[in-house]
């Protein structure tokens, strides 16, 4: 059992001064009001940690390898075939190395959990490992190494685009059909069991790679569990799916997926207004992953639609070409600002909009990930960040203007701890094993870059 005393923290029933937390078995135990006891661990700004609900990890060791224009319009669909040819290149000693020192950048930008979209399934030619689970295993251990709270999402993809379509060469060590999919995710449950605070998710990768009776199958393979896809994320899928179905993606899986609250939509980004008000209205999650759509060009989410219509989302950093929890919720709301010519666009009139974006990524997020949603109270789960009150963006800041200046106006990184699950893993900005981790991960980038 431990005691943390903050100056400020930001509860459920909103910020509150001098308050104590007695932790116990990865929980709050209790939450007093009052002046700090001998034994009490300090802090000035506590927060919840928030979830990051979508990431590749393997991605990270690309990020800034294809921002070379090639011939004519380079799109999303240029950057795939990048993505491609580095996947094929990883053996699950590279994903583990890379996934961890994903997780400690994670950790120390304040994300306290993470929903990991995990494809990259098979060795080099595309057959299964002996064990089949082999990646999902360092994915496994890159979690248990570092202490994230994972909800790790093994995908089914059978296709290479709408109809059933044969897959293509550079998708081989994704491709899966449902006997051997099914396999995959109780080997994944297996792997994740030794883990502590560990979820299995399901997901489909989106309706181009599964055909509408894999997805059902892949939904109907833990019906309790959260069920995620990519919808929606290019306007050439859009146009894809209208001419394989006569209807766009967002409209298609209302229509016929029962989406609610289990499910979580990645990106969303290109819906009319009658799906947006029908993906609200659903309860599904939008899993927002604000950075990397900007990056890829895709689009920008009608969030104030959403949001006025009821809908919940969270955020996620996808290709992880840049991780930060502040980074995330400033482009979410900026491109709001951009496309619509005007400013503090996700708050409602006289709130703050910091509040606003962190208040709604965490509920969402959490959701999305099977998790309880983080809060400073008695009885949840012991996630929570400090903030650095001595940063240059924080000084002589309080309560909601702290959000909003850590958001909108810190120029470098002002989480100072993280706790998960009650143990303290990040400290003064440091994640504990920080240096192990990037040795390993250096190891393996030097690796993938000599065999390129």
């Amino acid at each position: 059992m431990s005691t943390i005393h903050a100056e400020r923290a930001l509860t459920p029933d909103g910020w509150r001064q001098n308050v104590r937390l007695t932790l116990a078995d990865g929980r709050i135990a209790s939450l007093d009001e009052g002046a700090p006891a001998p034994g009490d661990e300090r802090t000035a700004i506590l927060l919840p940690a928030m979830p990051n609900l979508h990431s590749h990890a393997f991605q990270r060791a690309m990020a800034g390898l294809a921002e070379i224009r090639g011939p004519g319009v380079d799109t999303f669909w240029v950057w795939r075939e990048t993505m491609y040819r580095f996947a094929l290149s990883m053996t699950p000693d590279d994903v583990q190395a890379v996934a961890a020192q994903l997780y400690v950048e994670m950790l120390e930008a304040g994300f306290g959990s993470v929903g990991e979209f995990h494809y990259l399934h098979h060795d080099t030619d595309g057959r299964p490992y002996a064990d089949v689970a082999a990646m999902a295993s360092a994915i496994a251990a890159a979690g248990s190494e570092t202490g994230i709270g994972l909800t790790l999402i093994p995908v089914l993809y059978a296709h290479s685009t709408f109809g059933g379509a044969a897959p293509n060469p550079g998708q081989r060590r994704f491709i899966s059909d449902r006997d051997v999919f099914a396999t995959l995710v109780e080997a994944s449950e297996s792997a994740l069991a030794p883990l502590d605070g560990s979820v299995l998710a399901i997901a489909a990768h989106s309706l181009r790679a599964v055909t509408p009776d894999e997805l059902a199958f892949a939904a109907a393979l833990k019906p309790d569990a959260p069920m995620h896809i990519h919808a929606a994320e290019q306007v050439k899928e859009v146009d894809d799916c209208l001419a394989w179905s006569g209807q766009r993606p967002v409209e298609w899986l209302l229509d016929n997926a029962g989406l609610s609250s289990r499910w979580c939509l990645i990106h969303a980004t290109h819906m009319t207004e009658s799906e947006t008000e029908g993906l609200a209205r659903s309860g599904a999650v939008a899993g927002l992953c604000p950075i990397t759509e900007a990056s890829l060009g895709d689009g920008v989410f009608p969030a104030r639609e959403f949001v006025d219509a009821g809908g919940s989302f969270g955020i996620g950093s996808d290709s992880n070409i840049l991780i930060g929890v502040a980074d995330e919720l400033r482009q979410l709301e900026y491109a709001q600002r951009l496309s619509r010519r005007s400013r503090n666009v996700l708050a409602e009139p006289g709130a703050s909009t910091g509040r606003a974006l962190l208040t709604a990524a965490l509920v969402g997020g959490a959701t999305a990930l099977g998790r309880a949603t983080p809060a400073i109270a008695a009885g949840a789960p012991a996630d929570f960040v400090s903030l650095n009150a001595e940063h240059p963006a924080l000084i002589g800041r309080t309560d909601d203007a702290i959000l909003d200046s850590w958001i909108f106006g810190a120029s470098r990184p002002a989480v100072d701890s993280v706790w998960v699950r009650g143990r303290k893993l990040v400290s003064g900005g440091h994640h504990g094993r920080r240096e192990a981790v990037f040795a390993k991960f250096r190891a393996a980038v030097e690796g993938l870059a000599a065999r390129a």
